[in-house]
């Protein structure tokens, strides 16, 4: 996969881009030192996923995601020292796949390019329970989801997603097939005008997902 690396810290660039280039399947075709940068580069240049900081110069890494994803094939993660819940879900409304913080193993980084490649979302966990914990109790869910119009099986799929469970975590709790789960999960996508899971959490938590549904 092509990588692109956006940091203004030189430091980290350097270091991402020998580790990533070490991977057989992975190749770092570009580096930027802000969001405008990035943004310049996926227009012009064919980049399976960038890597974006959150704070540089010029543009952000969340502006920079909106426009990257609206403009490009691109797919982003954001990798970044912020754990702020305001910026995640901003990143993850603006069409974010990934939030992780840059202090993990590179491993988990190198996993996480490799999942967010087969279309799959990653929230790190703590931050994924962070942003929960700031939003519970602030939100009528019941509400939200008469709006939404969803039927009883769908408001349990949503539910579960929310709580962060597995399709086969799904499957188990409502017990139906895994199938059975991705095909609910992909129809409510489907009827929500929404990307990926994590959208349809934030949706049940905070009642937005950066995109229209069919009820709004």
């Amino acid at each position: 996969m092509k990588v692109l690396i956006a940091d203004d810290n030189a430091f980290i660039t350097g270091g991402l881009e020998i580790i990533l280039n070490m991977e057989a399947d992975i190749e770092v075709v570009g580096i930027a030192q802000s969001g405008e940068e990035a943004v310049e580069f996926c227009r012009k240049e064919p980049v399976d996923i960038a890597l974006l900081d959150i704070r540089m110069p010029q543009m952000n890494g969340v502006e920079a995601t909106k426009q990257i994803t609206e403009e490009t094939d691109t797919k982003v993660i954001i990798l970044t020292t912020f754990d702020d819940d305001a910026y995640i879900i901003s990143a993850i409304q603006n069409g974010a796949k990934g939030y992780l913080l840059k202090n993990n193993d590179p491993a988990l980084i190198i996993q996480a390019l490799r999942s967010v490649s087969q279309n799959q979302s990653i929230i790190q966990e703590e931050i994924w329970l962070k942003m929960k914990d700031s939003l519970s109790g602030h939100t009528d869910y019941d509400a939200i989801m008469e709006r939404l119009g969803l039927t009883k099986r769908e408001k349990e799929i949503m539910a579960a997603v929310a709580k962060g469970y597995s399709n086969k975590e799904i499957a188990q709790l409502l017990f139906i097939s895994e199938g059975t789960v991705a095909n609910h999960i992909s129809a409510l996508l489907g009827k929500l005008y929404l990307d990926h899971r994590t959208q349809l959490a934030i949706l049940y938590l905070t009642g937005k997902a950066g995109g229209e549904t069919r009820n709004e």
